[in-house]
Order: structure tokens, then sequence, then C-alpha cells
């Protein structure tokens, strides 16, 4: 499998249907469209991260961090262009419930919102006085409130950041931009990374990426109640194996669809977990996953950011609106 995406040429047609996609749970064959296959829409990065889909401009926006921008790319005409430079090495992006863009800085250690002029707002860059780790990932709640992870890779060395020591522990925060409102819902996680709500939100699902820097560290997914505000009742909600989970995405059914990588070539890729954490499919790609979210007129069409490129898949399912 590995080799046949190392070879395919990506500007030729593929067979039908796309190799690439492994069914192992039949369950998973109601999701895979037999004359959908892997795309790649874009390459040229250094590592691709935090894909956002804004469907009033029928674009894509992700951050490339090592190479300090944001890029920009047009369904209506496959035109890719710099959306922002210097990025402060944003990482996650999301969009709030009034539609304005929302993301995590690691050069900069904060969370901004990019208003309707293009002007760019402060949201948090601080706790107690002492500077955020390095922001990761981010979501929005229905109401309002920003939920965002800290685990501090920014701040690890100067590709991705600038090297500095952590001066508050790895958490997860929640946000209340209204009123500056500012809570810690959890720090238990090793390395708290992606993030995202189930579709009614009384659910929250976290990476751990804490194996990332502690060999025999488990890879595993963590899933949490959402009440009050709060975080309570947390417990595993999969196991990776020797992949690991960074950046993910939820479809209207309640399946994770996670990012795979850095557990060997035959891992690359997404993998499809259904609510009660079984692993149901597999889509290989040729390169480490980072994210990935759901986009395009229907929200049926999944973006993948995967090391140096952006790539794309027809699925028969919607993710969860962002608002």
């Amino acid at each position: 499998m590995k080799d046949r995406l190392m070879d395919r040429d990506w500007g030729l047609p593929t067979r039908y249907p796309d190799p690439a996609i492994e069914i192992l749970d039949r369950r998973f064959s109601q999701y895979v469209i037999g004359s959908s296959a892997l795309e790649r829409i874009w390459t040229g990065g250094r590592w691709t991260e935090g894909p956002v889909w804004f469907g009033d401009s029928q674009s894509l926006i992700w951050s490339d961090i090592p190479n300090n921008r944001m890029m920009r790319w047009s369904e209506e005409n496959g035109e890719v262009s710099v959306f922002r430079q210097p990025s402060h090495f944003s990482n996650g992006n999301t969009r709030d419930r009034q539609g304005r863009l929302v993301t995590c800085e690691h050069d900069s250690r904060r969370v901004t919102r990019t208003e309707y002029d293009g002007t760019v707002t402060v949201l948090m860059d601080s706790f107690d006085s002492k500077p955020l780790n390095a922001p990761n990932d981010v979501v929005v709640h229905p109401d309002g409130s920003i939920w965002f992870t800290d685990p501090g890779y920014g701040i690890h060395g100067y590709y991705e950041g600038h090297l500095a020591e952590l001066e508050l522990p790895t958490r997860i925060y929640r946000l209340n931009p209204d009123t500056q409102e500012r809570v810690v819902v959890d720090e238990e996680l090793e390395k708290p990374n992606g993030l995202a709500f189930s579709p009614d939100y009384s659910l929250l699902y976290v990476a751990d990426t804490g194996a990332s820097h502690v060999r025999d560290y488990p890879r595993q997914i963590f899933v949490f109640d959402v009440e009050g505000g709060m975080l309570s009742n947390k417990r595993v909600f999969c196991d990776m194996g020797q992949s690991m989970s960074d950046g993910f995405r939820v479809d209207m059914d309640g399946n994770i669809w996670t990012s795979s990588g850095w557990g060997g070539p035959e891992n690359d890729g997404v993998f499809v977990f259904t609510p009660e954490g079984e692993k149901i499919g597999v889509i290989h790609l040729p390169e480490v996953v980072s994210n990935l979210t759901f986009g395009g007129i229907k929200r049926n069409r999944l973006f993948i950011t995967a090391s140096r490129s952006i790539y794309s898949l027809y699925v028969e399912t919607q993710g969860v609106p962002y608002y």
C-alpha cells in the first residue's frame, strides 16, 4: 500500500476504488464513495497544520508553521496564495460563532481572532500573569467560549517558534472572549494537542501527544464529559497503537476522523473510529498527517494537512459545522 502511494503520479487518473482507502469494518463502507479518489491539491510547505474551511469564500486556510505563514486555497479555481505572512508561526485554526478566524500562535504564545476588517485581536496570551506556553489547537462551543490546548511545542526549539522555558503546566483552557473569564479545565494530560466536541457538545475528545518525547507513553485519544463549562470523567477513547493522533474532526454520526503518523510508513494517514472507539477504516497517505477538516459546499470533502502537502477526499458524510 505504501509503495503504491509513493509511486503514484498525482497528475494521472486513479483506478476506482482508490486503493488508498481501506475498509476494516463494513460499517465504514457507508462513508466510502467508490468513484472518489484521494487528491493532492498542493505541495510546497514544510509542516502544514490547522486546516479551516471558509464556505462563504469557498476556500481552505491552513498554517505552514516553519515557513511562518498561512496559506489559502480556492476551491473555485484551485489557486493557492499566501493568506498571512508572518503568521507568528501559527498552528491550529477554527472559526467562532460569528464566522471569524480564531488562531493559535506559537511564536507570540497567544490565541487571536481575525476581525471582519482583517485586524487581529489578542484573545489570550497569559494566565496568572505568566505567558502561555504555545497554544496549539482550538475549538469553539455554541455558547461562544473558546477551548484550546497549550502543550508548548512552539517553544521547544526554533523551528516552529522560539526556544523558551515553560512557565505554566501543559493545560486545556476555556476562555469567554466577552467577559475574559479564563478557566483551566484540565492539566492532567502530558501534552494535550488536537481536540473536538461531539455533535451534541456533551463530550470533548483530546489527543495526548506526550509520546512524542516520552518513548513508552501511551498514544491515546481521551474523552471527557462536558457539563457546566467544565470537564469530568476522563477516560481513554482509543489507543492509536504505534501511531499518534495529532488533530482530528468529528462527523455528524459521531465518528472521529483522526490524523495518524510517526508510527512508520504503514501508519501514515487518517484513522476512522466509531463513537465507541472502534477503528473501522483507514485512508493511507504517503506523508505523515498532522490534521484535517471537513469542507466543501456540502461539508462532505475531507481536507488533510500532511507534512509538506494538502490532500482532499470526498466522503459520504458531513463534518460537524464550525458555527
